[in-house]
C-alpha cells in the first residue's frame, strides 16, 4: 500500500494497490487506496467499485467528488449529480464540498450549459478575498467555465488570479492566462480606428454655359421640344 502511494506512475500504482487489496480486501483503507489509484489511472469503473466498498467499510463520504467525477467520465451525468446532491454531503468539509461543485460545473458544461457551469461556482469564497489552499482550483474551474461561456476577458482575469495562487504550477492557469492575454491584445490591435466625421461636400452647381463635358446636348431654344413638356 505504501508502494502504491509512493509510485509516480498511475498504472503501476494501481497494480500495487490491487495486490494489497488481494491481501486485505476487508480493510477500508486498502480499498480506499485502490480506489484512488484507479481514479488516477483513469480506470473509472474500478475506481467506483473500490470507493463504494471503501465508503461502506469506513462510513466516510470524502470520496464523493472522486466517485461523482468517475460517473461523469463514464458518461452517466444523472448518477454523478445524485452523488453530488447526496444527503451526506452536509457532513463534508468545505474543501470537499467545493470539489463537488467543480465536478458539477464540469457536468453542466458537458451538457452544453456553460453559463450554468459558471453559476454553480459563484460561491461566497469566490470573491471574499481570503485565499485558501483550494482557492486556485476554484478560480481555475470558474475561469474555465467562463471561457466556455464565451466570456474571454473575464476568463483571462480569473486564470490570472488562479495562477497567482498556484506558485507550484499544479494547474496550467499561468499558461492559459498568457494565451488569452495575447489573443485579446491581438483582437484589440485589429479593430479599425474610427474615421473622423467629415462635413458633407456641397453639391456641384450647374455650369452657366451649356451642358457639362460629355453630356448629351438638349434641344436648342426654338426647336421642337425645347419648352414643351413630354407627351406620352
Amino acid at each position: 500500500m505504501v508502494a502504491a502511494a509512493a509510485e509516480p506512475d498511475p498504472d503501476r500504482a494501481f497494480e500495487f494497490a490491487a495486490q494489497a487489496r488481494k491481501l486485505a480486501a476487508r480493510v477500508g483503507v486498502v480499498r480506499e487506496t485502490a480506489g484512488i489509484a484507479a481514479y488516477r489511472a483513469g480506470r473509472w469503473a474500478d475506481a467506483l467499485a473500490e470507493l463504494r466498498t471503501a465508503r461502506r467499510l469506513t462510513g466516510r463520504v470524502s470520496y464523493l467528488p472522486l466517485m461523482a467525477d468517475a460517473e461523469r467520465a463514464l458518461g452517466r451525468p444523472d448518477r454523478a449529480l445524485a452523488l453530488i446532491h447526496d444527503p451526506d454531503t452536509k457532513l463534508l468539509d468545505r474543501a470537499t464540498q467545493i470539489e463537488l461543485l467543480i465536478v458539477e460545473s464540469g457536468i453542466r458544461r458537458d451538457q452544453g450549459r456553460a453559463v450554468a457551469g459558471a453559476v454553480v461556482l459563484q460561491v461566497p469564497e469566490l470573491t471574499e478575498g481570503k485565499p485558501r489552499p483550494w482557492s486556485a482550483r476554484l478560480f481555475y474551474a470558474y475561469a474555465d467555465a467562463l471561457y466556455d461561456a464565451g466570456r474571454r476577458e473575464e476568463a483571462r482575469d480569473w486564470f490570472g488570479r488562479a495562477a497567482a495562487l498556484d506558485p507550484d504550477e499544479e494547474t496550467d492557469a499561468g499558461e492559459r492566462y498568457e494565451i488569452l492575454d495575447s489573443i485579446i491584445i491581438e483582437d484589440l490591435a485589429e479593430e479599425p480606428d474610427e474615421e473622423p466625421e467629415t462635413e458633407p461636400e456641397p453639391a456641384p452647381q450647374a455650369a452657366a454655359a451649356g451642358p457639362a463635358d460629355g453630356a448629351a446636348p438638349g434641344p436648342a431654344p426654338g426647336e421642337p421640344g425645347a419648352d414643351e413638356p413630354h407627351r406620352g
